[in-house]
Formats: C-alpha cells, structure tokens, sequence
C-alpha cells in the first residue's frame, strides 16, 4: 500500500515535470531558455517518472533495466545539453542579458 502511494507520487510528479518542460519548450522565447526546459524534462521528469515504474515493478529484471536506463539518462542528459549549448556557442549565438553594460564615463 505505501509503495503504491509512493510510486504514483513519483509517477505524478515526473509526469508534471514533463508537461512543465513541454510547455517551456513551447512557450519560452529564445534558444537557451528552452535549452534549459528540455534539459529539465530529461533530468528531472523522465528519472522521477522511471523510478516510480521501478517501485511498481517490484524487484525483478524490469526493475534492473530500469535503473540502468536512470544512469544512462543520468549520464548522458547533461552531456549532450553541454554539447548542443556548447555548439550554438561555437557558431555564434550569444545569449541574451537582462544587465545593461556599462558605459564608459570618459
């Protein structure tokens, strides 16, 4: 009983994590803020969401390829964030600052 409240909790709140980062991929105006809500999807909704199927699945071989699957996303999420960030760097796009430079006084 309490595995199954606790693995539906985990399911529900990845499943919101998903539907936010979707909307942020959506609705965000510029390159790296949606960078930011897909790396949110990935990070926290799809590790949240697969650990609560583990909890369901109770301890079998479903349960080991899962967890597999968390360490691959855990792993592999922020490297290919830092990739494709990196990459829009090297080709130009410079992200937006809400600071004003300074102007010079002389």
């Amino acid at each position: 009983m309490f595995y199954d409240i606790l693995s539906w909790c985990l399911i529900g709140l990845g499943c919101f994590f998903v539907l936010i980062g979707a909307l942020g991929v959506l609705k965000l105006p510029e390159f790296w803020s949606r960078l930011h809500a897909a790396s949110v999807v990935e990070s926290a909704g799809m590790i949240l969401l697969i650990s609560g199927l583990c909890i369901q699945s109770g301890l079998s071989l479903i349960t080991v390829k899962l967890i597999l699957l968390i360490v691959f996303l855990f792993l592999t999420g922020p490297t290919a964030t830092h990739a494709v960030a990196s990459a829009a760097l090297v080709s130009g796009m410079k992200p937006k600052s809400d600071l004003k430079e300074p102007q010079d006084s002389l």
